[in-house]
């Protein structure tokens, strides 16, 4: 990639929870990968966002780091064709948080949704910080100082990113157009349930990890909600409402879908067989990732040179754009360093 080449960048951003789980997999890394042919890709791991809600204690979020990295170039993240880095090793986001925070009016942070809706849903944490009110333009910052032109989300996403839009025609507004509007790129997000129905997400404890083994893949599925309507092996089941059957949209191939479906409907499949066929499908289309993740646990340094390089590229882009906001924003000093 010839980060010096015009051209319209994406920036997509994963905050380090742990181990990357089918939902976050289906949801955006699936997308990066396939975004990585057509476009120049950032893909950030934003460790400072973690900070947000989990400041008390960091412990965890260095290995955090390492396991997102680990796990996304284990499902196709290309170096080669993705700059892969590490949101607190490029200091650049820091200096335009803050001067963005100087154009940005407080009631804009307040109005935000997910302001006060993970602070009732977090409510065992004091999220009472300028950290957590600060977010969404730390979060523009990620995004802008690399000039992105897009940002992967699904429809459902598409308004979290009008406040960085906001925010870039206020700042360009004042000092001339040094930013595009990014614009959401859409993606396919299918709704990935979690083991008990509801979304999979790690604060339910509810997720399969996409490199976890196939024991630990056949005991977790074996734990699966099902049709809660049926009852006996021979009621007849309903899988539009069924989490299995959901499983089978994503792994399995169009006849075994039919199949699954006609035979759930007809009682000819029972839910504990249904079970053991799609961990053994699952399994098999997830051995390929798998493999791969335990070739980096041999050699960790295939992160860390990733990082290493990906760290740089970053670097190189959001310094040319501080540049030229220092400049639009009549701060810089040539004669200091003559």
């Amino acid at each position: 990639m010839d980060l010096n080449q015009p051209s319209a960048y994406v920036l997509s951003g994963l905050r380090p929870t742990g181990r990357i789980h089918l939902g976050n997999y289906f949801g955006a890394v699936k997308n990066w990968v396939e975004l990585q042919d057509r476009y120049p890709c950032f893909s950030m791991i934003a460790d400072w966002h973690a900070l947000t809600s989990d400041y008390a204690d960091p412990s965890n979020v260095r290995q955090a780091s390492f396991d997102a990295v680990a796990d996304c170039m284990a499902a196709g993240l290309d170096p080669a064709r993705n700059v892969i880095f590490l949101q607190s090793e490029v200091k650049e986001h820091a200096e335009l948080h803050l001067l963005l925070s100087m154009v940005t009016p407080l009631p804009w942070l307040e109005r935000v949704p997910t302001f006060k809706d993970q602070q009732v849903q977090l409510e065992d944490k004091d999220l009472n910080t300028y950290g957590f009110l600060g977010y969404p333009l730390l979060q523009t910052a990620d995004i802008i100082v690399y000039r992105a032109s897009y940002v992967p989300v699904g429809e459902d996403q598409a308004s979290h990113l009008e406040l960085s839009r906001e925010i870039v025609r206020r700042f360009n507004n004042f000092y001339g157009n040094v930013f595009p509007e990014p614009q959401p790129l859409f993606t396919p997000t299918p709704k990935v349930p979690g083991l008990d129905g509801r979304k999979m997400s790690k604060s339910y404890g509810n997720t399969i990890p996409l490199t976890a083994s196939a024991d630990e893949i056949r005991a977790l599925v074996m734990t699966m909600f099902t049709d809660p309507n049926r009852v006996r092996r021979s009621d007849p089941g309903n899988p539009d409402i069924c989490n299995l059957f959901q499983f089978h949209k994503l792994f399995s191939d169009e006849a075994t879908i039919a199949r699954v479906d006609h035979e759930c409907r007809t009682a000819q499949i029972g839910c504990v067989q249904d079970k053991k066929l799609l961990a053994d499908i699952i399994i098999d289309k997830l051995a390929p990732m798998r493999a791969k993740r335990e070739e980096i646990a041999r050699d960790p340094g295939i992160v860390w040179n990733a990082l290493r390089e990906g760290n740089e590229k970053a670097r190189q882009r959001a310094s040319e754009t501080m540049a030229i906001v220092r400049d639009a924003m009549k701060i810089d000093y040539p004669e200091l360093r003559a």
